[in-house]
């Protein structure tokens, strides 16, 4: 067998008298001595090198005993010794003099081993070293090196308890997200005689649950899923909401194999309730698992989606370790007996406020039931920029449209134009202003919905009917970015930290006339999101605009600072316009909505070449809650937008 040796000699052969005089008095009399150059410093780094490298081969070892021991044999023991954390070698560094006595040294080295989450499990441990007869330092080894508790056949094992996760809060403190009950749905294979024949009742029942289950249960799978499954097994349907397993209790309780089992699960208010914002928790997935082996075990509650996933590490702590000792028992096997080396106690995981508002959240979200389009419906507080809702309609779980949508704001741009035509002096709201059916820009034809025209009208009327071709006429006395000009000044493209994805708009500028024409009446290039279009209508309602927060705790470090004063006559005048919408205008359904006056705009936008295809918009405001609906391909906002507004405001009435 080849042995491994040191590829450096660490004594000089030849020393001066007095040097090998007074390192034989020391031999001689057992004193302890400090190394120098040619002391075993150089072999204890080489040590240390390769027991992180994996690569030994540098270093020549002997046992206590005397005997060789080749350096793979050495590396081989280090693994099995370092067992479950031999992925992540420790940190190693040798620390103070190495004492001298006789011909052994002994060096302290200090390890720090990583486990995961951030936790170190640190200590010391001693390298001795032998002095041969070649003038070779060698490492004396034996399993303590690698932890003084260690012998031969142990090995590292590691154990985790998992912290205890926090809850996102809404703006009282109460946790959203909270054990609420479950019913789990189940088949017992050896129980159905016609497989097909449930399948058929249970897939009917679920599609009665209203509001809708999104995503829908499949079924497609439970034939084959119950024919390979043992005749006694439990096959796991689909887990249910109290609520919404007694609506279906009646058609699936009596089923042939069908078994109920009561459980509760961290679930949010609804199953609707700021899906998209909070995200969902569940455990581990085969993704998280392979992207973080180092963070996640098979069992561990992980957040995908939302505020859930973007602060997942605060949220869910950070486990408490435990390493041991390991060692089968030869006469039990399967059976480890072992000692604890090292424990960390879990730490709870860290709450995550928000400005969410219970009632104003499920006004919302109400609102939205049964919209079988995508849409969205955002509120912010005009106070102090409070989000309290962010609802979302159909659509993939974790999309958030109220925050990120991006989409042409249509007439509710209005608002914006007509901001920026008061700021100039190009208009008052009395100032008389032709609303024509049509009216052409380079070439390019503009019209009213509906082809309507209204005549020589006060530019209140225009902006209270949706004028297309009032707004198209007046583009130009905007200038090439007075309408960038006018959005910025209600936040729109600032830089915002909410803390989520939010998408702040653009705004059309420089464009040809034509470019400025459509961009006056909320299309060509400029597109927005709900939160951006709510955050600028609560600033016309406050003022100045703020920008809207939605995280109390831990609150964003870079906030965007907060607008300078509005034009107080030019946002006197616009407000009442905006009331003229609701009280004489394209949203007259919301004029008996109870309580305060509403102030709004209506818009449809145009999203491709063709006319038909429109979305739908409604913002506005009531009291001190400011608010953007959207519904894509929403056709007319007054049949859709407008409605949305209205259950919304009457659900808050309602609170």
């Amino acid at each position: 067998m080849l042995l491994s040796y040191p590829v450096h000699r660490l004594l000089s052969p030849r020393r001066p008298v007095l040097a090998a005089v007074t390192a034989a008095a020391l031999a001689a009399g057992g004193l302890a001595g400090c190394s120098g150059e040619d002391g075993p410093e150089r072999s204890v780094d080489a040590f240390l090198k390769g027991w992180r490298s994996g690569d030994l081969q540098a270093v020549g070892f002997v046992e206590p005993t005397g005997g060789r021991v080749p350096a793979v044999e050495v590396t081989k023991q280090i693994k099995a010794l370092s067992g479950e954390l031999a992925a992540t070698p420790p940190e190693l560094k040798r620390t103070g003099d190495i004492p001298i006595t006789a011909d052994v040294a002994t060096a302290r080295v200090q390890v720090s081993w990583p486990l995961p989450g951030g936790t170190r499990w640190a200590y010391e441990t001693r390298v001795r070293l032998k002095h041969g007869d070649d003038d070779e330092w060698q490492v004396i080894w034996e399993p303590k090196v690698v932890q003084e508790q260690l012998e031969d056949g142990d090995r590292l094992a590691l154990r985790r308890d998992r912290a205890t996760r926090a809850g996102v809060l809404d703006n009282a403190g109460t946790p959203l997200v909270a054990p609420r009950p479950v019913v789990r749905v189940g088949v017992q294979p050896n129980q159905v005689k016609d497989v097909k024949a449930l399948s058929r009742q249970l897939d009917a029942a679920f599609k009665a649950i209203r509001p809708a289950l999104i995503p829908a249960v499949d079924l497609t799978d439970l034939p084959k899923r119950l024919a390979e499954a043992e005749p006694g097994a439990l096959v796991e349907v689909v887990t249910l909401r109290d609520e919404a397993y007694r609506q279906i209790k009646p058609r699936i309780y009596d089923l042939p194999g069908t078994k109920f089992q009561a459980d509760k699960l961290d679930l949010a208010p609804t199953r609707e309730f700021a899906r998209a914002l909070l995200g969902t928790v569940d455990p581990a997935q085969a993704d998280d698992l392979k992207a973080h082996p180092d963070k996640y075990l098979a069992g561990d509650l992980v957040g995908h989606g939302g505020l859930q996933a973007r602060y997942d590490d605060r949220l869910r702590g950070a486990p408490g370790l435990t390493v041991l000792s390991q060692r089968s028992k030869p006469d039990e096997p399967g059976v480890t007996t072992g000692a604890e080396l090292f424990h960390s106690e879990p730490k709870p995981g860290q709450p995550v406020k928000t400005t969410l508002d219970l009632a104003t959240q499920n006004a919302a979200d109400a609102a939205l039931r049964g919209e079988a389009r995508r849409s969205a419906l955002v509120a912010v507080r005009i106070s102090d920029g409070a989000v309290l809702a962010a609802a979302n309609g159909p659509g993939p779980a974790g999309e958030n449209l109220a925050f990120t949508a991006q989409v042409p704001p249509g007439s509710t741009f209005k608002m914006v134009s007509a901001l920026g035509l008061l700021d100039r002096g190009a208009v008052t709201p009395e100032t008389t202003v032709r609303c024509p059916k049509t009216f052409e820009v380079d070439g390019r034809s503009f019209k009213n919905s509906d082809n309507f025209a209204l005549g020589d009208v006060p530019f209140g009327t225009d902006f209270a009917k949706s004028c297309n071709t009032a707004f198209t006429a007046l583009a130009p006395k905007l200038g090439p970015d007075g309408l960038a000009q006018a959005g910025r000044a209600l936040g729109l493209e600032s830089e915002w930290d909410l803390g989520v994805d939010v998408f702040t708009g653009k705004v059309s500028a420089n464009g040809s006339p034509t470019e400025q024409a459509a961009a006056a009446i909320g299309q060509g290039t400029t597109v927005v999101s709900p939160l951006a279009m709510a955050g600028a209508t609560a600033a016309v309602a406050r003022g100045h605009w703020e920008q809207p927060k939605l995280l109390l705790d831990p609150a964003p470090t870079k906030p965007a600072p907060a607008g300078p004063a509005l034009k107080a006559d030019s946002v006197a005048a616009l407000k009442t316009m905006m009331r003229a919408v609701v009280t004489s205008g394209t949203a007259s359904a919301l004029k008996d909505v109870p309580g305060q006056p509403v102030y709004g705009k209506t818009g449809t936008a145009e999203y491709d070449n063709n006319p038909a295809h429109t979305h739908a918009w409604f913002v506005g405001w009531q009291g001190d809650v400011a608010f953007a609906v959207f519904v894509e391909q929403g056709g007319s906002s007054t049949a859709s937008a407008v409605p949305i507004a209205e259950r919304f405001l009457r659900g808050l009435t309602a609170r």
